[in-house]
């Protein structure tokens, strides 16, 4: 592993994670807040962090919708070295382009050992249709936080249940493929006191044909995140809570650690091997995705993909 420095930008609890993940990689990390934070060591801005450090590796972990002044700050000092950029990318289609030779997104679901043995056991498939499932209950999803003050509730900070378990639409693209037709139902449809959306459903079509539904929300009071894909052959459904996979009625039975798929996420991009990894175009078709979802609930209609 050729990276010595990196810098984690954000510190709320995915920031605090990635910091402690690095250092434990044997990486010297260090924190890029505008808030004053009591870590080992930290800067005020990610400019002055990357003139004294002079990182290998950056990590974007602050909120949602400073992403894009984050990376163009980035862009403007010089710096293209690996990025890490956490999901989804941006809250919005971005207003420029951006030029870096190794920026990733962190869909670390892409690594969970459930979703690589499907992503092999699926390249031989005909695979019919797919419907996949994530529903937890925001107040209880950070319990040492307020969840009516955290980003999730704020639409404005790029909040809101289809960007916050974005996981979903990526892992689908990463398994089936892009989509070419879309519709999708979605907004607060629960008391939460939030100004975002708790709920969203989208049903799509891939390039191949294959019908895709997917439901997400944040009223769950039981924790679940479970997939189901029909083939010709066979009936997959995949429990990534529960730590299973049944193939018909076979189950297999998997031991995650709550760490292990960010841990992975980092060392495939630490040594370059990428194939894995979200890429700076697949970041951006997730954000139009979610636009187009939101479109299509606001419109009542069925879109498709130009």
């Amino acid at each position: 592993m050729s990276v010595n420095k990196a810098i984690v930008v954000g510190y709320g609890s995915i920031g605090q994670r990635h910091t402690r993940l690095l250092k434990e990689l044997g990486i010297t990390t260090v924190v890029a807040s505008k808030h004053h934070i009591e870590v080992e060591k930290s800067y005020l801005t990610i400019e002055e962090a990357i003139e004294s450090e002079h990182p290998e590796y950056i990590v974007i972990a602050n909120e949602t919708y400073l992403h894009e002044e984050t990376l163009t700050r980035i862009q403007n000092t010089g710096y293209d070295y690996k990025i890490l950029v956490e999901k989804p990318l941006f809250a919005k289609m971005p207003s420029q382009n951006y030029r870096f030779s190794s920026l990733y997104i962190g869909y670390n679901l892409r690594f969970h050992p459930i979703i690589q043995k499907l992503y092999e056991l699926l390249k031989d498939e005909q695979i019919i249709s797919v419907n996949a499932y994530v529903g937890q209950f925001l107040p209880t999803w950070r319990p040492d936080t307020d969840y009516t003050k955290g980003y999730s509730a704020d639409m404005a900070k790029g909040g809101g249940v289809i960007r916050d378990l974005s996981h979903e639409l990526d892992y689908l693209n990463f398994l089936f493929g892009n989509w070419v037709e879309m519709t999708a139902n979605g907004g607060q449809i629960s008391n939460l006191l939030i100004q975002s959306d708790d709920y969203f459903s989208v049903l799509y079509q891939t390039q191949t044909g294959i019908n895709i539904s997917v439901e997400m929300n944040y009223l769950d009071r039981i924790i679940q995140r479970h997939l189901v894909i029909q083939t010709h052959k066979h009936t997959y459904k995949a429990d990534l809570i529960g730590q299973t996979l049944q193939i018909d009625n076979e189950i297999l039975r998997f031991k995650v650690g709550r760490d292990e798929t960010y841990i992975n996420q980092h060392i495939a991009l630490l040594n370059n091997h990428v194939d894995m990894l979200c890429d700076l175009r697949g970041g951006i078709y997730i954000v139009r995705m979610i636009e187009t979802a939101e479109q299509c609930s606001k419109e009542k209609v069925w879109m498709k993909n130009e």
